[in-house]
This record gives structure tokens, sequence and C-alpha cells, in this order.
């Protein structure tokens, strides 16, 4: 079975894709951000982290706290969220 490849981005790439500068995303990678690996004097970021940058994916955890959120939503308003439903 083969491993799934990981495929990364640039910097420059990364910069485009959000409309920011370079020197920017730089900023906030040196920061610790945004992940990224150093490779000699490059930085590379994984496709995989920018899906969650731009909202596109959800972690395990951000899950688990959106439901926690929403079952909290219901108990607390449940009778409130069904009389607005018949409305």
């Amino acid at each position: 079975m083969r491993e799934r490849e990981v495929e990364y981005i640039t910097i420059p790439q990364l910069a485009q894709i959000l409309g920011v500068s370079r020197i920017a995303v730089y900023k906030k990678v040196k920061k610790g951000k945004i992940k990224a690996i150093k490779i000699g004097r490059n930085y590379l970021i994984p496709k995989e982290y920018i899906l969650r940058i731009l909202g596109k994916t959800l972690q395990e955890e951000e899950r688990h706290q959106i439901d926690k959120a929403i079952k909290k939503t219901v108990e607390e308003y449940g009778e409130v969220l069904r009389l607005l439903g018949r409305e």
C-alpha cells in the first residue's frame, strides 16, 4: 500500500491564493502562525494545511467543538428553536 503523498505550495503561491503580499505570509510563517517546513532557503506549506486555513476541512478537534456547541444550544434553547421552526 502506498502512503498518501503530501503536496506543498510555496510562500508566493500562498500569498497569491490569499491575496496578500509574500512578505506578510513569510512573517506569519516565521512567527509560527502558518505551519511550514524549511528546505534549504525555501519554505513549503502542506496543501492540506491550506485547506484548513481556507475553511475547507475541519480537524477532529474542531468538529468535536462544533458538535459540543450545537448540543449545548439545543439543550438550553431547544423549546425556543422548536417554536421558531413552526413559524
